[in-house]
């Protein structure tokens, strides 16, 4: 007995061929008197029918969470006199996404000498990120796992389910990303 692996419309890694492509079309091949299909195969538009083991699924990318931390790097552009308003004088945030001191987010010097304060709580923010993902996701979980919730815990379940799917999606090339926020 088979079961389907892949679905319509999924972006799938063909082997044989050695392409990336969507699958148009799941065919079954059914038995007389016999509950589930024998063999799953897929049309992928490349000429031939291709089965399960044919195909590779597009894997979503893991983001490592464990490492962001938000670093102080030296403002090479003014002096500690020129920003001595700023909260941390000399210094800007840099937040960092990896293991070691590099790649993240930065900020332009004259950005954050606008407005310091609005930019360290966006530092904080962004190194905070996954650990209020992990919360969303352990609410959508808690949601779908216990139908009877209050109305308000609820509403705040569905709202993190909606955020999780924003952040999961990975926008077409067709909007590039600019109708995200359309519904």
């Amino acid at each position: 007995m088979a079961k389907a692996i892949y679905h319509k419309h999924q972006r799938v890694f063909v082997r044989p061929v050695g392409t990336w492509a969507l699958v148009e079309q799941v065919k079954p091949q059914w038995v007389k008197d016999v509950e589930e299909p024998v063999r799953v195969y897929y049309d992928c538009g490349l000429g031939r029918d291709f089965v399960a083991d044919e195909l590779a699924a597009e894997q979503a990318d893991e983001i490592d969470t464990a490492s962001w931390r938000v670093l102080r790097a030296r403002n090479k552009w003014q002096a500690v006199e020129e920003c001595a308003h700023h909260p941390y004088p000399g210094t800007f945030p840099v937040v960092v996404t990896e293991s070691m001191d590099w790649g993240g987010w930065r900020v332009p010097a004259a950005e954050y000498d606008r407005d310091p304060a609005r930019i360290e709580g966006q530092a904080r923010l962004i190194a905070n990120a996954p650990h209020l993902m992990a919360i969303a996701e352990q609410l959508a979980k808690l949601a779908s796992e216990d139908g009877e919730l209050p109305p308000a815990l609820a509403k705040l379940s569905h709202e993190a389910s909606k955020t999780l799917r924003e952040i999961n999606t990975i926008p077409s090339s067709k909007d590039n990303g600019k109708s995200r926020r359309a519904a």
